[in-house]
């Protein structure tokens, strides 16, 4: 749709000879398109949010505990405890195929980790190095656990953030000094920062991590295991290994094949294939709530206008009479419409990227991360082509009711 000047300064004189009512229709766009912006970027701030929750811990995962038993079998009575053992590592390992990592944890709560003239209330966790994989572990300073210190049990240990900030100065680094924990004395290795949200037996922060044969050794617990941690290969989903691993862990420690409350089983994929799945729901829900704004807005313009024209039936009849062609007064029609939602729609847009770059600003987490609160440029240009198409549809009605003028019946309104 081409515009000359002289039809671009005709539409500009309308518009401003009925300002009042140009403004008002605009603002309906306006907000339209700006509560469409401001809810898109809000949606994709909010599941950036979430996802950075989830940050560093592994999706295609699940975690194995003991629960009491709900049957008798073989001479136990019903509601026994029982306990995983290290020898359900290795049974795992070998006999199902899929599993990409298998590690396990004990853990302690209620504990103190004093250096010089410092404590602080923490937990006392064992691990093997594989752990990592399960729980990304970020270390801010020295190493993780190893295979040595497994092998050699040897009495190191890793801080986790808040412990490490509780116990030593800011900027010090730990490593080679000794924190001393239920009386006995651990060299620090390393410190760690793990995502705080999503966190297997407490908040890792707030943790001294031991290698899992020290603390066995330590706390006296045997070859008992507090929960198993297995992540699987590409493409192997959970549900698929979960009756098989249920029935070597249910053979080893003589539970009832059918026994449903014995182990307790934490399928984390699931768990965030549901999250992602309601992303997904709100995206749409979002996108669908801010296109009825805008389409409300549209509404107006498209009311707007055909009161324009109403107005205006002797002057379109005048143009007609003087030779105006039926597409020309079309196009003054559908220019005013695009022109008017075009420009409301810029400036919504322009006013919903303000918004959200605040929210940015705002929402910087403890570690500097930015929560992306903003629409693509993609996004944007997909809803400017949205309110061109939109523009030209609410002037459509409006344009075939000028076209239907006759200068004689405009005269006779004169």
């Amino acid at each position: 749709m081409r515009i000359d000047r002289d039809t671009a300064e005709e539409i500009l004189a309308t518009l401003l000879r009925n300002k009042s009512r140009s403004l008002l229709t605009a603002f309906g766009v306006f907000w339209g398109i700006f509560m469409l912006v401001s809810l898109v970027g809000g949606g994709n701030g909010w599941q950036d949010t979430m996802k950075y929750n989830f940050d560093g811990f592994a999706t295609n995962s699940c975690f194995i505990a003991t629960n009491r038993t709900g049957e008798a079998y073989k001479g136990f009575r019903k509601g026994r405890y029982w306990r995983l053992e290290n020898r359900d590592i290795e049974n795992i390992r070998k006999s199902v195929a899929g599993i990409d990592v298998i590690t396990a944890s004990v853990a302690g709560w209620g504990k103190t980790a004093v250096h010089a003239d410092k404590k602080y209330s923490c937990a006392v966790k064992g691990l093997y190095p594989e752990y990592d994989a399960i729980e990304r572990q970020d270390l801010l300073y020295g190493r993780f656990i190893n295979e040595i210190d497994i092998r050699d049990r040897r009495k190191v240990c890793v801080l986790g953030k808040r412990v490490y900030e509780a116990l030593y100065n800011k900027g010090e680094d730990p490593c080679g000094s000794l924190v001393r924990v239920d009386g006995i004395y651990y060299r620090v290795v390393g410190v760690v920062s793990t995502p705080e949200n999503v966190n297997l037996q407490g908040n890792g922060s707030e943790q001294v991590m031991l290698p899992f044969s020290v603390y066995q050794t330590t706390y006296n617990c045997g070859d008992q295991v507090d929960v198993l941690a297995i992540s699987l290969k590409p493409g192997v989903k959970v549900a698929d290994l979960k009756p098989q691993i249920e029935a070597i862990i249910k053979s080893a420690h003589s539970i009832a094949p059918s026994d449903k409350q014995a182990i307790w089983m934490l399928d984390a994929e699931a768990m965030f294939s549901m999250v992602d799945n309601l992303f997904i729901g709100i995206k749409a829900l979002v996108f669908l709530v801010g296109l009825g704004t805008l389409i409300a807005g549209i509404i107006g313009v498209s009311n707007i206008m055909m009161v324009t024209v109403k107005e205006r039936t002797v002057e379109i009849g005048i143009r007609r009479a003087i030779g105006a062609q039926p597409h020309d007064i079309m196009q003054q029609i559908l220019a005013e419409s695009v022109v008017l939602t075009l420009v409301a729609g810029m400036f919504g847009i322009c006013a919903g990227v303000g918004l959200l770059s605040v929210f940015e600003q705002v929402s910087v987490s403890d570690t500097g991360h930015v929560f992306a609160f903003q629409v693509s440029f993609g996004t944007a240009l997909g809803m400017l082509a949205l309110i061109v198409t939109l523009g030209i549809v609410a002037g459509l009605a409006p344009a075939f009711r000028a076209m239907s003028v006759k200068p004689v019946e405009a005269m006779r309104d004169e």
